[in-house]
């Protein structure tokens, strides 16, 4: 890991300025509304199934709660309620985002090369999410939401780390950087 020079003059700086509204907006977006007025978004991944609830939410909140809606399967017992509402996404979901936006903020100044020690960094942060999520579907164990947050969080540093790490592959192709003129 180096020392990025130079960490905001980046269009990097700027994607990871962006990313942080939309993870506040993830936490305010419960504070924002009255109490009690989203309780129970139970539903599938893929679908729509809370519309009616949804959009009879004001904006940016009906927004926020509607991407929740089709990205999340918005469980309330495996969801944190701030305010006395559900949150847009379920807790290991909101630990992903969460944990993105820390591995964007750790690129923002630090570079990482692609290596071997990154790609074991992957499958450490992954195997506790992938082994308790499969827990859960198969029946074995009912997860807690304390064990969902730290099973998404590093997921969620490692991924934001390689979206990073990416960034930087591409910046330095050489199609991609200006060509002097002869």
């Amino acid at each position: 890991m180096k020392r990025r020079s130079h960490p905001y003059q980046s269009l990097f700086f700027v994607f990871f300025i962006l990313y942080m509204i939309w993870v506040v907006l993830l936490v305010l977006a419960p504070l924002m509304l009255p109490t009690g007025t989203v309780s129970d978004l139970s539903g599938v991944v893929g679908y729509s199934d809370n519309a009616e609830i949804i959009d009879s939410l004001p904006f940016p909140w009906n927004g926020v709660y509607s991407l929740g809606d089709t990205l999340c399967h918005q469980k309330a017992e495996r969801s944190l309620f701030i305010n006395g509402n559900e949150m847009p996404f379920c807790t290991r979901c909101m630990a992903i985002w969460l944990g993105i936006a820390v591995g964007l903020g750790i690129m923002v100044f630090f570079t990482i090369d692609l290596n071997e020690k990154f790609f074991i960094a992957i499958i450490v942060s992954f195997v506790p999410l992938g082994v308790d999520g499969i827990g859960q579907l198969f029946g074995f164990w009912e997860s807690t939401n304390i064990i969902r947050m730290l099973t998404g969080l590093p997921a969620g540093i490692i991924c934001g780390i390689a979206l990073g790490i990416i960034y930087d592959e591409i910046r330095s192709l050489r199609i991609f950087k200006k060509t002097e003129s002869p």
